[in-house]
């Protein structure tokens, strides 16, 4: 293109010729090449020496001064010269500049906005091709820059994309062309223009929503076709504003890899720009959460949207062609989850579990859980209220009394096997595996605050999280099947006792005894007595009860577990395998498995950082920590003022004395102490966030 504006110069260098100018550039020169020829500008001395060296290497080196600077009256002119004529030379160049944003804004009265001699240089004007022209192709960045990240400029004209600039230089386009020096890769012009820049508004404006596919294909022909046949595309065509162009997913100016993890972290957001719907419920799966947990510029192994619905040429489900039609969505789950069966797409990846008409089963479940988790904390918590209550009347009312049966009962002579090593053992398995499975899993029920982006950001990104999910889930099957083998073997132990003693015959009365004794952790009909017995002594009705080896709350918890194993370790099996429970389960079974184990595990982490802690811990007589279950031995003391009927039992059966301990539990018991309030304090800040991000939830 210079080259011809070249010709074209010297074309009217000869025809000038026959006309001479009024003043040769040798005139001009007599003044411009002394260095004492100046300007004053802002108060300041500016040296008008003429660049010759330049000027002879520029493509109007065969032009005169006179030929761009017309209409100078005289060889001592006014002070700035008339801006140069280059329409004179270039006439469609001028036609198509005088419609750019640049010259509109020129004609309005933005004096600041580009001419020619701001991009093409003044004296020293290079080919377009000449590596030292300023908008050669790996300059012509550095030149549009110059006003595109002026912070004056772009805030005086309030230009859309201040950040233009710095963008484009570390985007895969930048990155090829500045760093890499390949210059087939797009600058400034193959996208917005060269004379005839426009708004992105105007519609012949290469960059108009309804031009920016055929811009882009002028490289990427192949997704532009792809992309065309798309529902995105179709839209598009039809003039629907509404349809996402190839920056709504890639941006303008910060294009960057598709492979990168950064993209597919973001991706879901940009698809949520037009789907918040789906966007709003596909962050409640496993894969969203994840995402939104995810390490900067890493995105975890797990689907994003373009993964099941395809890049450039998504379509309808109803579409044969879509990846999620009936014939090819098996094909599109095996990307991920190869070797699944049709079972496994009946999964929904976006399901509303408070849709009623459109999920009813997946509704019943969620209200379900729901009433469970709302009926335990109001039945318990009450409860526990109760009891906090008249723990401190009694404490008001004698304090002196309180504290003297308290320290009683922590500095007793007399000391008595209450868990055995094995129990107590069983017990550090239980709160290590749960407190780990807490951390790792409540972060992604709570995904959308920012305690859980840091605290999975502390423990390595969701990829980690799930592998030490997983193995505080292998440590918690392992405590079970310890627990239920010991079960086994206590009562094969103990298979004489269902024996008449003076026939030798089994006698089922006997395994009645054995199973709802008062050794038993299995509800008995005494317990029903006990808790009616202890609500009395809450409201000042009736004495404090005495209790045996167990309490009815004891029980509770421990059968609790046997629940919570069952359901939480149930669900979350079949969301650890899904490929293998899918077939012989439809999909759905994996959103029914997602509510329960979601839901279990709050109720779970709620209960016992509540209401078992203060069953255990927060009550005034136990208060900071009750450390029986570190040391195993109860106090004579506390027996006899929380357990008279297990130690009247003992006493009269003569087994008293086979659980009376004496052991260097002083030695240790600092060490347990500090483990027992490390656990103790992660739970309570556990429960402080849990609480936080219900309520923020609650008040959005």
């Amino acid at each position: 293109m210079a080259i011809a504006w070249a010709s074209a110069g010297r074309g009217l260098a000869g025809e000038v010729a026959s006309q001479p100018p009024a003043f040769s550039s040798a005139d001009c020169l007599d003044c411009h090449l002394d260095p004492s020829t100046t300007r004053t500008v802002g108060g300041q001395e500016i040296p008008l020496v003429f660049p010759t060296n330049a000027f002879a290497r520029s493509v109007h080196a065969v032009l005169d001064c006179v030929d761009c600077h017309e209409g100078i009256p005289e060889l001592v002119h006014p002070s700035p010269l008339p801006p140069p004529n280059c329409a004179g030379c270039h006439e469609t160049e001028a036609k198509e500049y005088a419609g750019s944003i640049h010259g509109v804004s020129h004609q309005l009265g933005a004096s600041a906005a580009a001419q020619c001699w701001d991009c093409h240089g003044s004296h020293d004007i290079r080919p377009v091709r000449d590596p030292e022209s300023p908008v050669f192709k790996l300059n012509l960045a550095w030149t549009c820059a110059r006003c595109h990240s002026n912070p004056g400029l772009t805030e005086e004209y309030r230009m859309k994309h201040p950040e233009a600039a710095s963008h484009y230089q570390d985007s895969i386009h930048g990155q090829a062309l500045l760093k890499m020096g390949l210059v087939v890769a797009p600058s400034c012009n193959d996208c917005h223009g060269i004379h005839d820049i426009k708004r992105s508004v105007d519609r012949d404006s290469p960059v108009n929503h309804l031009n920016v596919a055929r811009t882009c294909g002028k490289c990427h022909l192949g997704v532009q076709q792809v992309y065309e046949t798309s529902i995105h595309g179709r839209l598009l065509l039809r003039g629907d504003k509404r349809a996402p162009d190839c920056t709504t997913c890639h941006s303008a100016h910060e294009i960057e890899p598709p492979h990168t993890g950064h993209f597919k972290a973001t991706s879901d957001r940009k698809c949520g720009q037009c789907h918040q719907d789906r966007l709003e419920y596909y962050h409640e799966t496993y894969h969203g959460k994840a995402m939104m947990l995810g390490r900067p510029n890493r995105a975890p192994d797990v689907a994003a949207c373009y993964d099941c619905h395809g890049h450039h040429d998504v379509l309808p489900a109803s579409d044969p062609a879509s990846h999620l039609s009936a014939a090819n969505i098996l094909n599109t789950c095996r990307q991920c989850h190869p070797g699944v069966t049709a079972g496994f797409t009946q999964y929904h990846p976006h399901a509303n579990p408070m849709d009623r008409e459109n999920y009813p089963l997946l509704h019943a479940v969620f209200v379900g859980m729901t009433s469970l988790v709302v009926a335990v904390f109001v039945f318990f918590g009450a409860h526990t209220l109760a009891w906090l209550v008249r723990t401190l009347y009694l404490y008001w009312h004698d304090s002196k009394t309180f504290r003297e049966a308290k320290i009683r009962a922590q500095k007793d002579d007399e000391w008595f096997t209450r868990f055995t090593p094995f129990e107590r053992f069983l017990h550090l398995l239980v709160v290590s595996s749960f407190l780990l499975l807490v951390l790792t899993g409540m972060p992604l029920k709570f995904y959308y605050t920012e305690w859980a982006r840091v605290l999975f950001g502390i423990i390595g990104g969701p990829d980690t999280a799930r592998v030490l999910h997983r193995f505080g889930a292998l440590v918690t099957f392992l405590y079970f099947g310890l627990h239920l083998l010991s079960l086994a073997a206590k009562a094969w132990r103990g298979r004489h006792t269902l024996r008449d003693p003076q026939t030798g015959r089994w006698r089922p009365g006997r395994l009645r005894e054995v199973l709802f004794g008062p050794d038993s952790m299995l509800p008995t009909l005494q317990d029903w007595r006990d808790f009616v017995a202890h609500n009395r002594w809450f409201f000042g009705k009736g004495p404090k009860p005495q209790f045996d080896r167990w309490t009815y709350w004891e029980k509770f918890d421990y059968l609790a577990v046997f629940w919570g194993v069952f359901m939480i370790g149930t669900s979350g099996l079949i969301m650890w395998w899904p490929e293998f429970f899918t077939r012989f389960l439809p999909g759905w079974v994996i959103n029914v498995a997602l509510i329960i184990h979601s839901d279990e595990a709050l109720l779970a982490a709620g209960f016992i950082f509540t209401i078992h802690f203060f069953n255990t811990h927060f009550r005034l007589e136990k208060f900071p920590m009750d450390t029986v279950i570190f040391s195993g031995r109860i106090s004579k003391t506390e027996l006899l003022h929380e357990r008279r009927r297990w130690y009247d039992r003992l006493l009269a059966s003569g087994k008293l004395d086979q659980f009376r301990v004496r052991d260097d539990w002083e030695g240790w018991k600092r060490i347990a102490r500090g483990v027992g309030y490390l656990f103790f304090s992660v739970g309570l800040i556990l429960l402080v966030l849990i609480l936080y991000a219900m309520g923020r939830r609650l008040v959005h």
